[in-house]
């Protein structure tokens, strides 16, 4: 007998089961713990691997996990490309397969674009709980697109900050999402403009050189850096890099796949999973840097959560 055919959960549906981003948080901090205690964590997650498509300036990425303590397995495939002319396709688009661990069949096809999206803002709002400093009144977004709306949400609806600014290199994206999100938030013209003061700063940009200088940066910020994903980009400039205390969500994958840490030679302090579980200390009172590159085993239980919210409701 076949096992039955794979159910396929589109954006919508996935939307519909994940709401809100913080419904993750206690998955998603269990998981960062796991996968950085080691292999008693019962995570198993290789370096993701990326197929550069040189012709069409883009990349493929193949992130698949296990979660012993989830029982869950999954791939994500991820394509991101700078979309220099056609601006109507997002730059990043995923899928994720869901497979039964017992027998290896495909369970499920999901959207994956808005579960990276939740689940990245989500690991952000880890961080950021754990390393901002105290009494945190300005957040700053360097970057208005799809994470940029991941990261408002989940952001205003865990802390509470007086002003909320953003930046974009095309200033018509940053007045656009102004105008969408549920909050006052400040368009500035500059990004230093948008930087200066703030406490914490979200970088969520396609950029392959610095846009966030050192000297920008209000001793104590906390910066979480999301984008440049590539060996050779860059979002952060080498003073903010040395000058932070640096943590990462995996130490193999920061050293293989940032830019920002691989050439700015800076020293990581910590993995993220490592301060969740009381093993290294957060240093909120210190300027840090959660360097985020997104992990499988996010991508994990974040769809684990979506598949098991549409069966219950099958």
């Amino acid at each position: 007998m076949s096992s039955a055919p794979p159910v396929f959960i589109g954006a919508e549906e996935v939307e519909k089961h994940l709401r809100r981003a913080s419904l993750l948080l206690p998955a998603l901090e269990a998981a960062l713990a796991n996968f950085s205690v080691g292999a008693a964590g019962g995570v198993v997650q290789p370096l993701r691997t990326v197929v550069p498509v040189q012709r069409h300036g883009g990349f493929l990425g193949v992130m698949p996990a296990y979660s012993a303590a989830d029982d869950a397995l999954t791939t994500k495939l991820v394509t991101f490309y700078e979309h220099k002319k056609d601006s109507s396709v997002p730059s990043h688009q995923a899928t994720v397969l869901l497979f039964d661990p017992r027998n290896g069949s495909l369970k499920a096809v999901l959207d994956g674009s808005v579960i990276t999206a939740k689940r990245t803002a989500a690991v952000s709002a880890i961080a950021t709980k754990l390393l901002m400093p105290a009494f945190a009144e300005v957040l700053c977004i360097l970057g208005a697109g799809v994470q940029a709306y991941s990261h408002y949400d989940i952001f205003t609806e865990l802390f509470t900050f007086k002003e909320v600014r953003v930046w974009n290199r095309t200033k018509e994206k940053a007045v656009k999402f102004a105008n969408s999100v549920n909050g006052p938030v400040r368009v500035c013209s500059s990004a230093q403009e948008a930087v200066t003061g703030a406490d914490v700063i979200i970088t969520v940009t396609m950029a392959t050189t610095p846009i966030l200088f050192g000297d920008w940066v209000k001793p104590g910020a906390h910066i979480n850096a999301v984008g440049a994903s590539r060996p050779d980009w860059r979002e952060l400039d080498d003073e903010l890099m040395k000058n932070s205390v640096l943590f990462v969500d995996s130490r193999e994958a920061a050293l293989t796949e940032s830019g920002d840490v691989i050439l700015s030679g800076a020293e990581i302090f910590a993995e993220l999973g490592e301060v969740v579980k009381g093993t290294k200390p957060a240093l909120p009172e210190k300027t840090t840097v959660f360097k985020s590159l997104g992990m499988a085993v996010e991508d994990t239980v974040a769809a684990k959560f979506v598949y098991d919210s549409w069966s219950a409701g099958n």
